[in-house]
Order: structure tokens, then C-alpha cells, then sequence
């Protein structure tokens, strides 16, 4: 855990230090009244980040991507569908519940449309379409469904339902999509798919165990997309 741990803090200082220096250096070339005590406090924020980061990508190394290959696998092996989806249903769903891009979105669209869109139904939407099309990414998995006719028949649902739903609900769905999935629940995502992968015969981990990711996203987007047409 240590040697991960040094790895972690290297691959990250290395990525967030030259930001951080670029940052500064704009700031004191171009904002006049950006004072040393500023710069003090996002120098020190930026340390905090890389700290948070690192302990962050360790703790996925040591316990969420191990425990998503583990219940991926002992899912397919149970052999039941109804249990492959209740499992996969609830995983993806308290996953994106957890995801923090998800609830930074749902607190900035509540704070600027006010009592109109709720933070809590937002969130609720997000992750009840991740998790159902986490669910259907499963399924793809054990039953060798082609991933294009799973992205095409998401897409077309979308297409349909940006007919339907109010317009202040396109952008938000789109934006929803793409925080669906991050530091959190990615790992979990991927990890997962992979399990599944390894215990069915036939099956290549890059062609077959990747895919989950991108697919919750398009659930994402058809969940706000309902959640506007059933408000209006």
C-alpha cells in the first residue's frame, strides 16, 4: 500500500502542480488586486487536492475496484437474471447517489432555477436512469449483444424524447450525462463490467467488459429528459 501510495502522489503532483503554477502565474500577471494571501490559500488548496486525490485513488485501488470484480463475477455465476438485474439496478444506482459531480450539479441548477427544479429529484433521476441501463450493460454482457445496437436504440430514445421534454430540461439532461460518472463510480463501473467478463466463457475484457461507463451516461440523459416531461 505504500509503494501505491507514492506512486499516487507522484502521478498527481505531476499533473496538478504545473496547473497550479500556470494558474498563479496568470493571476499575478492579469488580476491586479489577486493578493499574496490568495495565493497562499489556493496554494494551499491545491496541496490539499493532491493529498485528497492521492488517499482518494488508493482507497479505489484497494477496495472498489476489487469489490466490483468480485460481486460482477458472483453475479453471473448465480444464473439468475432477475438477480443479475436487481444487482446490477441497485450497484449503479447508489453508485451515481454517491458520485459527487452528480450532487455539485444538482446544487448549482437548484441554486440558480430556485423551487422549479429539485436538487433531490435531480439526483434521483441521474441515478435511476444509470442504473437502469447499468443493468441493461449487464445483460448486454452475458447475452454477447453487440454494444452498437445498445448505444443506437439509447440514442434514439434520447432523439425522441427531446421532442417531449421542456427545453430548460435539454441542456440540464446533456450536463447530467456527462457528470453521471466520475471518481467515484467509475471505478466501481468498470471493475465491474470486467467481472462479469471474466467468468463467461468467450468473452474479451476490452471488447465486452468496457462500454458500462459510457451507456449510464446515455441512462442519465433519458432520466432527466422523463423527469421534464412528467413536471411539465
Amino acid at each position: 500500500m505504500l509503494s501505491d501510495f507514492k506512486t499516487q502522489l507522484f502521478e498527481i503532483s505531476r499533473a496538478i502542480i504545473p496547473i497550479t503554477v500556470i494558474i498563479l502565474i496568470i493571476h499575478f500577471l492579469f488580476i491586479p488586486d489577486f493578493s499574496l494571501s490568495h495565493a497562499f490559500q489556493f496554494t494551499m488548496g491545491s496541496l490539499m487536492v493532491i493529498l485528497g486525490i492521492t488517499l482518494f485513488l488508493v482507497g479505489v485501488n484497494l477496495g472498489l475496484i476489487p469489490i466490483g470484480n468480485a460481486i460482477g463475477s458472483e453475479t453471473v455465476r448465480s444464473g439468475s437474471i432477475p438477480v443479475i438485474l436487481l444487482i446490477a439496478f441497485m450497484f449503479g444506482f447508489f453508485a451515481t447517489v454517491a458520485e459527487p459531480d452528480v450532487r455539485v450539479l444538482a446544487n448549482m441548477i437548484e441554486s440558480v432555477a430556485g423551487n422549479s427544479i429539485d436538487r433531490l429529484d435531480l439526483i434521483l433521476a441521474i441515478s435511476t436512469g444509470g442504473g437502469f441501463f447499468v443493468a441493461a450493460s449487464i445483460l448486454r454482457i452475458v447475452f454477447n449483444v453487440p454494444l452498437a445496437y445498445l448505444f443506437t436504440a439509447g440514442y434514439l430514445i434520447v432523439l425522441a424524447l427531446l421532442f417531449f421534454a421542456p427545453q430548460e430540461y435539454v441542456p440540464i439532461a446533456f450536463d447530467g450525462g456527462g457528470v453521471t460518472v466520475g471518481p467515484v463510480n467509475g471505478p466501481i463501473f468498470l471493475s465491474l463490467g470486467i467481472g462479469v467478463t471474466s467468468v463467461l466463457g468467450g468473452r474479451s475484457a476490452i471488447t465486452d467488459g468496457f462500454g458500462l461507463v459510457g451507456f449510464a451516461s446515455v441512462g442519465s440523459v433519458i432520466g432527466i429528459l422523463l423527469m421534464g416531461i412528467v413536471a411539465s
